[in-house]
């Protein structure tokens, strides 16, 4: 069985995919403690960016763990159960509180494509490579997985990862809106951990607030009176106090989430 391992220096969390022998592909248990990990992270205030990665360099994570589904997803039920478990991890890692990046090297397939999609960044490999080809085995992505990647990269290129089933270069991804910035294979972990950095040196609370309006905004409907109030809470933080502070005094400043 794989593990999902969870690691905090300083301000920044980092969760590693591992299945050794896999190339990181994701069993049911992976799933499992890639929410529980994301549940105690959200709720950590002296966290302030999360990156998700695989072990070594040759894979993010290479899709689900195929030698799971003969016995573990063969009937209606206990494919419910699977991808349930498989909805709820994702939807951990996009409700997450704090920003989260994905640091992508290698193979970034089926599952891993989805956990990479709804994580608000991706900084990727050059020699990484995206797509979904199960088309190829016989079955579908669940619902509850496409969305994610629905939202992030719009029906027409969902429909070409699925339909047609080819695995995509970092370049191809990135003109296709799967990745946020690619760099040479060397760079990538410090690049990832240097975007990581630089969102801790924002406000934390700030981060959380620009999450939660993105969100909000692309449901469409107008904002009303109550939620164009609650878009300057900033107002009573003493974040924004020190803000202010730091750039008239002309130094750095501390925020402390509060």
């Amino acid at each position: 069985m794989g593990t999902v391992t969870s690691t905090i220096n300083g301000e920044v969390a980092t969760l590693i995919l591992d299945n050794p022998g896999k190339l990181n592909a994701i069993d049911l248990g992976m799933w499992q403690q890639l929410a529980e990990n994301m549940g105690k992270i959200t709720v950590d205030r002296s966290i302030r960016c999360v990156v998700i990665r695989g072990a070594g360099i040759e894979a993010f994570a290479a899709g689900g763990d195929l030698e799971e589904f003969v016995t573990g997803r063969a009937t209606l039920e206990q494919a419910m159960h699977y991808h349930s478990q498989v909805a709820t991890a994702l939807n951990a890692i996009a409700d997450c509180s704090h920003p989260t990046v994905a640091l992508i090297q290698g193979a970034c397939i089926g599952g891993g494509l989805e956990i990479a999609g709804v994580c608000d960044l991706r900084i990727s490999a050059e020699s990484a490579r995206f797509g979904a080809p199960i088309n190829r085995l016989g079955f579908s992505m669940y619902p509850g997985e496409m969305e994610g990647l629905l939202k992030l990269v719009g029906p027409a290129v969902m429909k070409e990862i699925l339909l047609e089933g080819r695995i995509l270069t970092a370049t191809e991804a990135y003109e296709k809106g799967l990745v946020t910035r690619v760099v040479p294979d060397t760079q990538t972990e410090e690049e990832a951990y240097a975007t990581a950095r630089r969102i801790c040196a924002g406000a934390p609370l700030v981060a959380c607030w620009h999450k939660q309006w993105i969100r909000r905004l692309q449901n469409g409907r107008p904002l009303n009176d109550d939620e164009k109030a609650a878009s300057f809470a900033f107002l009573e933080t003493e974040d924004y106090k020190e803000g202010l502070a730091a750039f008239l005094e002309k130094r750095k400043p501390v925020f402390k989430a509060r």
